[in-house]
């Protein structure tokens, strides 16, 4: 193998393996740490759109609400993750609300601070502009399983991405305490629906509860049967 070779894969290897937190606390950005409690909103639908937000612990629902009132759930994010970054864009408000979905800390950055470091640091903005084109992707990919998938496979994929499956970090294995209710929400269903396919994924031993929800990756096979 050519030394060129050699040098690609271990500039691949440092980009995979960027700590975004690490870089954040030593980067000497302008930014505060806020703390919530659970079902706590971190913003409104409406508000400014002024700053980027980073969970350090915890987890955040993002939801939009129609002109007709109805409320859908957009995304469940979690540590290691942004939301709010629609304003490095010219977003001048947010067209969405987050609320804590359990005791949560957040590293809120100011959009111009923001700007700075991303044009400023390298290895920070080939992170970040990676983890914007997954989500997006994942969008892409939500909006495909909304469309075509029945709701237990629905059920199944949304399970495996909250449980963090295919992540490069270590798999969180236990889904943050999500209610069925928002499980239904998300993927648009009813609620006796989603306890219906639950008994069944636990009586398969996809799943199992012993101080929370544990998820087996066996529950891929729901995903891939046609």
């Amino acid at each position: 193998m050519s030394p060129s070779n050699n040098k690609s894969k271990s500039v691949s290897r440092k980009k995979d393996t960027f700590d975004a937190q690490a870089f954040l606390d030593s980067a000497g950005l302008s930014r505060k740490v806020r703390h919530f409690k659970k079902a706590e909103i971190v913003f409104s639908q409406g508000a400014a759109a002024e700053s980027v937000m980073y969970i350090q612990e915890g987890g955040v629902k993002i939801t939009a609400v129609s002109a007709s009132g109805k409320e859908a759930i957009i995304a469940i994010l979690g540590p290691g993750e942004f939301f709010g970054e629609g304003c490095l864009a010219g977003q001048p408000i947010r067209i969405g609300s987050a609320t804590a979905i359990a005791a949560t800390s957040v590293l809120v950055i100011e959009r111009k601070e923001m700007s700075r470091v991303l044009h400023s640091e390298h290895a920070f903005s080939d992170r970040f502009i990676s983890y914007i084109l997954s989500r997006n992707i994942r969008i892409e990919e939500d909006l495909v399983d909304q469309l075509f998938n029945s709701s237990e496979k629905r059920l199944a994929r949304t399970l495996l991405l909250l449980a963090r499956y295919g992540k490069e970090d270590t798999p969180q294995k236990m889904v943050p305490k999500v209610s069925q209710e928002m499980l239904a929400e998300m993927i648009g269903t009813t609620r006796s629906r989603v306890n219906f396919f639950m008994n069944k994924f636990r009586k398969l031993g996809f799943i199992k509860y012993n101080g929370g929800l544990h998820i087996n990756t066996s529950l891929l096979s729901v995903v891939l049967h046609d």
